[in-house]
């Protein structure tokens, strides 16, 4: 399907789904994972990684449930915090080696890629000075992950402006929380950029597609493999 037609002065894309593509666990995940422990200074893991898995869902409900009745609707976690509590050995690593493991420890259970032609159109729209930001539900990882994902096509973080990027981690709450999305388009019309000239591009409708529609953005629902769609994409100046 070709890109519809936009006039776009600013493009917040997702990341997971839209800029990243998510795959399956490396073939040495549990290698991976046991190397973790063993750095730790243990003989082995204390913990399978499924074991790991359902105890950090256990807190994650938990300061879930307390955020809400805080009334926050769409709460975010600070994921090396939930880390140490399930595993206190990390707590006493130092900060960057915390870092590291957390790292590492998301690399063991999912693999993430950048397509090609995510790349040419971010190229491309770099190329045409349309402002590009980011809106992801996201955790410190995923700022290393996005950075990782643009280094083999010669692209870099500094694509996107600063002021333009909502990562969930730094502020406590998600989308869609029409409150990222509200701050985004406030920052944007700091710059002069109205509503009907921001397009949001992500994967999800509940996420992405219908709050960014309530602000009234032009939206773009990426589907998989959909490489004439980020051919066509290009940004306008009005």
């Amino acid at each position: 399907m070709a890109f519809p037609h936009v006039n776009a002065r600013a493009i917040i894309f997702d990341v997971y789904g839209t800029l990243l593509e998510v795959g399956p666990p490396p073939p040495d995940g549990e290698e991976q994972w046991e190397r973790l422990w063993a750095e730790l200074g243990r003989a082995g893991p204390r913990l399978s990684r499924l074991e790991f898995s359902v105890a950090c869902h256990q807190v994650i409900g938990r300061r879930h449930a307390a955020a809400r009745a805080r009334g926050i609707a769409w709460p975010e976690v600070h994921w090396p915090s939930v880390v140490m509590e399930v595993l206190p050995e990390v707590a006493r690593l130092s900060p960057a080696d915390q870092d590291e493991f957390v790292f590492r420890q998301i690399q063991t259970g999912r693999t993430t890629r950048m397509g090609a032609e995510v790349a040419a159109a971010l190229r491309r729209l770099s190329d045409d000075a349309c402002l590009l930001g980011i809106a992801s539900n996201a955790q410190a990882y995923t700022v290393r992950e996005l950075r990782d994902g643009l280094a083999p096509h010669g692209l870099a973080l500094d694509l996107f402006d600063p002021e333009l990027c909502f990562w969930s981690f730094a502020h406590g709450f998600s989308k869609p929380d029409p409150h990222v999305f509200q701050i985004l388009a406030t920052r944007l019309a700091a710059r002069g950029i109205g509503p009907g000239e921001v397009l949001m591009v992500g994967d999800r409708l509940d996420n992405d597609i219908q709050p960014a529609r309530v602000q009234g953005w032009q939206t773009w629902q990426v589907r998989a493999r959909d490489d004439a769609g980020w051919a066509g994409l290009r940004g306008g100046s009005g």
